[in-house]
């Protein structure tokens, strides 16, 4: 995670990741997740694109 400087920063990325997952259910766990397809780890970013601009375009910083 390229950009993360912090370990308070990585964890919030960490579980904002799974809450992601678990909403287009996606069993997604902690370290290697290679066993995935590519459309389940494309929908897992693209749930976490679209919560990014909802949050966005409402103001909040959850």
């Amino acid at each position: 995670m390229k950009g993360v400087t912090t370990q308070q920063g990585r964890e919030t990325l960490n579980k904002f990741k799974m809450e992601a997952a678990n909403e287009v259910g996606v069993n997604l766990k902690q370290g290697y997740n290679g066993d995935l397809t590519s459309r389940e780890a494309g929908s897992v970013g693209g749930q976490m694109v679209k919560k990014m601009i909802d949050a966005y375009k409402t103001g909040s910083k959850q």
